[in-house]
């Protein structure tokens, strides 16, 4: 519990110092904000920083945090310190520029954000990629809590039943003003997460499990090491509770809703140090399963299931059940609603009418219906979606902090702070492709060589455009 209780304290000194440090590195001002210049009534809305907060917080988290930080326990010690490291340096450095920069930018969205640093090109493949990548988000995000949902209701309530509730839910909440659904109902659901989080963090100090020890080595303990390395394997299991792509894709939804600049770091640095919380306190409490019930048990419902009734009781296991199924619905809604003002900002359609709005969400959730309906036909379908998905994001997350670098070095601040962390994810995504069975499966050493490979000509790349912006400027 030491090497716990440390990862802990650490997260909460990263948000107070570091998180500062970025505060003062991006220098927020007074100037008036998106929310209040383009007031529409329906995506650019003022809401309370405390409210904006809370959707933040639930439209990042998802599954991450949780099922992500559960199988990435298995990988032992190594997930503590990937989820702590991560989330300061990487995850909440990337959401914070990631949203100010959409809040500096008139609420921009990701793809348009990315294209103003990497260019036209890059931009117009982020289009399509992200607007992908949203959809996979809507669709892996229903069996999940539905699936959920039909356990703790009468049995004529079964899963295509909630997923239909669920999908219908979606829809309004793609369609409506983000202040009627969204905005009233996410603090709610924000409760029941945290009340899990805190509930679980309490019991772990109650019970007082025995758990491994930084000193006892960061040796890979997943019953598959062999096939499973910790590197790359477990940078992208763990996913939302480190750092996400997906993030950088809801943050300006809610940069068009803040009245000021100065909020920024709460929200979008701070939201992302509460995710690594949880995700820290779900990778100690699976932790704490395994050693007791081994590592064959591979469905992270049943093991959140196991350790709330355990811990919480039946009531309190409900609860905690309401806070993991409000989590994926209420990303899942947002991952929609942030792919229609994706394609709104690519075609310059105005938002305002219900039937414009249509016009988009239509052949989305077309899509997304097919998508599900092969997740649930084919016993495999889901889990290589997720995979998928999994991967995609990571390599957004990529993509965003190599725009953000960009613009720390054009603007003449300490680009180093995404730099190290672009390079990095950079060497996750082009290793994991290559090594995972859903991706090329080659060997370990041709994986890993690409991955070097991949690091070297982007910092190549990078330093000879930085060379030529100088002689530019020089030039002048």
């Amino acid at each position: 519990m030491i090497t716990f209780t440390l990862c802990l304290l650490v997260l909460i000194v990263g948000y107070f110092t570091y998180g500062r440090l970025m505060e003062r590195v991006f220098g927020p001002d007074d100037r008036k904000t998106p929310a209040l210049t383009k007031a529409d009534g329906v995506d650019y809305i003022p809401l309370p920083t405390w409210k904006i907060f809370m959707i933040q917080f639930l439209n990042i988290a998802g599954l991450g945090p949780i099922f992500g930080a559960i199988m990435g326990a298995k990988f032992g010690t190594s997930s503590y310190l990937w989820i702590v490291l991560g989330s300061i340096f990487a995850g909440a450095v990337h959401d914070y520029f990631a949203g100010m920069l959409s809040l500096r930018n008139g609420g921009e969205s990701l793809p348009e954000i990315i294209g103003r640093y990497l260019g036209i090109t890059t931009k117009q493949v982020m289009r399509g990629f992200t607007v992908i990548l949203m959809i996979l988000v809507g669709a892996v995000f229903v069996a999940g809590p539905a699936g959920l949902l039909a356990k703790l209701t009468p049995e004529h309530l079964d899963t295509t039943f909630w997923i239909v509730v669920v999908f219908a839910y979606y829809i309004l909440a793609t369609l409506l003003p983000v202040d009627k659904i969204i905005g009233k109902i996410y603090p709610l659901f924000a409760v029941a997460l945290l009340f899990m989080a805190v509930g679980i963090l309490v019991m772990l100090y109650v019970n007082h499990p025995v758990l491994p020890e930084l000193w006892d080595g960061l040796q890979n303990t997943n019953p598959e090491a062999s096939k499973l390395p910790i590197f790359p394997i477990m940078f992208v299991s763990i996913a939302c509770g480190a750092i996400s792509g997906f993030h950088a894709t809801q943050s300006p939804l809610m940069a068009r809703c803040m009245t000021s600049e100065r909020h920024g770091r709460p929200v979008f640095y701070g939201a992302m140090i509460t995710e690594g919380i949880v995700a820290l306190i779900w990778a100690a409490a699976a932790t704490y399963f395994f050693h007791k019930n081994g590592m064959e048990e591979s469905n992270a419902s049943v093991i959140v299931d196991a350790i709330t009734k355990e811990w919480l009781g039946t009531i309190g296991g409900i609860l905690a059940i309401l806070g993991v199924i409000a989590a994926p619905i209420t990303s899942g809604d947002t991952a929609f609603r942030s792919a229609r003002l994706i394609v709104a900002d690519f075609l310059g359609m105005e938002q305002k009418s219900m039937r414009r709005r249509l016009y988009i969400c239509i052949p989305m959730f077309v899509v997304a219906i097919g998508l599900l309906l092969y997740s649930l036909r084919d016993a495999n379908g889901f889990n290589m979606i997720w995979r998928y998905f999994a991967w995609a994001n990571q390599t957004l997350a990529v993509f965003t902090l190599w725009a953000i670098t960009v613009f720390l070095a054009v603007s003449k601040k300490p680009y180093i702070i995404t730099l190290i962390p672009a390079l990095f994810m950079t060497s996750v995504c082009s290793t994991y492709i290559c090594i995972a069975p859903e991706g090329l499966g080659l060997s370990p050493v041709v994986s890993y060589s690409v991955g070097i490979a991949c690091v070297v000509i982007a910092a190549v790349w990078f330093y000879a455009w930085l060379g030529k912006q100088k002689t530019r400027k020089l030039s002048e």
